[in-house]
């Protein structure tokens, strides 16, 4: 039967008594015996947990999660990036401009909020059952946000849009883990992101192309059957039996029974921790907000520790160095790269002068080269379990290069093809550091706990586009307003601005569209285009000093996971025996 297994893979055809039917679960843990043994600490007769799946599903059934779990990555990534290209319609339309940020910031809050909240409440109910409620919310969402009158009720819609979209991609990374060997991990971790990252970039090409044709509210209405089927397609998938360890063993228990148990105090002050940390950093800085961030963070980690029955993030898995430097160095990394997704379409679009179709096909290279990155790192290179320490530094140094390339390179004067390449390469470190970091993190980690970690490192990078937009973005509007004051005072000759000119600026943060757009003189937009070269040029420095730091941590997160250690301290044993 082994043999059988040898090339097992997401989709099985035989139906015999070791293979699944259409009753088979999905989701378990993983089990004890040889897949947990320390990867140090296995011998020849081991090397074949390395071609054995957790999990089997018939072909019908793997084909109709696939399709539809790749169509929820989609339409999540979309709302991401496409938001960018319809910002200054939306913006006009709402007499939004100065709060033009938080159309991308919203969602994403809530999105990160939502993300370890979900993956505990798939333990408490099904994952089954979550999958089709964040699907729903997605829906809602996206109706709401299409039928927004004002700035309050668009930003209801992509709270809402947020929230069901949380859970994806811990379902996603789940059912790899399950449905795949562990030779062949890395390969479909790669698929995974391509298609996560296929969405990011055509979401701003379909918004940008489509926003001056059918306007900004068709492009979130159609989200919502589109998620909605998809959804729904994953629940009538995935098979009745389909539950976590803790769902097997409490399905007896009462509805109203497992509601008490949700940690409903912990998900408050962990969503409110991640909002007023990034209201206070966003547009200045508020000490206040802040402040109370810190403070509702110190009440959540008591709630976790001493009132928690049930804890949302457990605090046994933060005791581990490894896990939690590499969950905090992912949160630094992936903030450097959301300033790639969300900038490199608005230097087309403000410095280069593009429309908005050609200036959001900016991300297709760089998301080509994110896809050709992962894939390269998983169908080549991570084909076992174990240390990728230097592989993940090496990444970093390289994604750090391109980013300070990106710095000198976002002006007028640069050529579109090199900046291009530039962008390209980007995507392809980072496609790269995505795979060895999660190959990483589970070298690190013991098997019983690859579940819970690997749905902590999705949290954190979840964060991660939260504090980009944020962060980044209230780095980039305070040196850009700097530089159109500064640039306007000098072409009018004063020491003040105009009420007209104030208002140019208003506009001008929050509509890049119009530095070329807008019947601007050609001395106006040359102050534009020096301004937002100017905050491009800041914003990316930037985030090469962050990138220093996640050097650092991802080198402190070390090489041995526990078998490394287990073994060492054998050995210790042995040389003091005189073995």
């Amino acid at each position: 039967m082994a043999r059988e297994r040898e090339d097992a893979s997401i989709i099985r055809d035989d139906m015999t008594s070791t293979t699944a039917t259409e009753d088979s679960p999905l989701l378990r843990s993983e089990r004890s015996g040889s897949s947990s043994s320390p990867p140090s600490s296995r011998g020849p007769e081991d090397e074949e947990d390395l071609d054995t799946a957790n999990q089997t599903v018939t072909k019908k059934r793997g084909i109709a999660i696939i399709l539809s779990v790749y169509i929820l990555i989609f339409l999540q990534a979309m709302n991401m990036s496409g938001i960018t290209m319809a910002q200054s319609t939306i913006a006009a339309d709402l007499d939004a401009y100065e709060n033009a940020m938080w159309f991308t910031t919203s969602f994403l809050v809530a999105l990160s909020s939502m993300s370890p909240l979900t993956g505990k409440l798939a333990t408490i109910f099904s994952p089954r059952s979550m999958v089709l409620v964040s699907s729903v919310l997605f829906s809602i969402g996206c109706l709401v946000t299409s039928q927004a009158r004002s700035f309050a009720g668009f930003i209801v819609g992509r709270v809402i849009t947020g929230l069901g979209g949380g859970g994806t991609m811990v379902l996603a990374f789940i059912l790899v883990l399950e449905l795949t060997t562990k030779r062949n991990r890395g390969l479909f971790i790669g698929i995974l992101n391509a298609g996560f990252t296929t969405g990011v970039s055509l979401g701003a090409v379909v918004f940008g192309g489509l926003i001056e044709t059918v306007g900004w509210r068709p492009l979130f209405w159609a989200q919502a059957p589109a998620s909605l089927v998809a959804g729904c397609a994953i629940f009538f998938s995935m098979p009745r039996s389909l539950s976590s360890p803790n769902h097997m063993k409490d399905k007896d228990v009462s509805l109203g029974t497992k509601l008490k148990r949700i940690d409903y105090l912990g998900a408050f002050f962990l969503s409110a921790t991640v909002v007023l940390f990034l209201f206070g950093l966003s547009g200045k800085i508020q000490p206040i907000p802040l402040g109370s961030s810190l403070g509702s963070l110190v009440i959540f980690v008591l709630i976790e520790k001493y009132v928690a029955a049930d804890p949302i993030v457990p605090l046994s898995v933060l005791q581990n160095r490894g896990a939690l430097l590499s969950c905090v160095s992912q949160l630094g990394f992936m903030a450097g790269r959301w300033t790639v997704l969300f900038y490199t379409p608005i230097t087309a679009l403000a410095v280069f002068g593009f429309n908005p179709a050609a200036s959001g096909s900016i991300l297709i290279p760089t998301n080509l080269g994110f896809a050709t990155g992962s894939l390269l790192a998983g169908a080549f290179h991570i084909r076992r379990s174990g240390s990728f320490w230097g592989s993940s530094l090496l990444c970093i140094v390289l994604f750090g290069i391109s980013l300070s390339a990106l710095s000198v390179s976002s002006t007028r004067d640069t050529p579109f093809a090199l900046y291009t390449a530039i962008v390209f390469f980007n995507g392809l470190f980072t496609g790269g550091l995505m795979n060895y970091t999660l190959a990483h993190l589970l070298h690190l980690t013991l098997p019983e706990t690859h579940f819970i970690a690997t749905s902590l490192l999705g949290t954190f990078r979840g964060f991660a586009g939260s504090f980009g937009s944020a962060i980044g973005g209230g780095i980039f509007a305070r040196t850009l307003r700097d530089s159109l004051e500064k640039g306007f005072k000098g072409l009018d000759g004063s020491d003040h601005l105009s009420k007209t000119r104030e208002e140019l600026i208003r506009k001008l943060i929050g509509s890049p569209l119009l530095v070329y757009h807008d019947g601007l003189t050609d001395a106006e937009t040359t102050v534009a285009v020096q301004g937002y070269s100017a905050g491009l040029r800041v914003l990316f420095q930037a985030a090469v000093v962050l990138s220093a730091v996640v050097l650092l941590l991802q080198a402190a997160t070390g090489w041995k996971g526990p078998g490394d250690k287990a073994k060492d301290q054998e050995e210790a044993v042995r040389d003091e025996r005189g073995e």
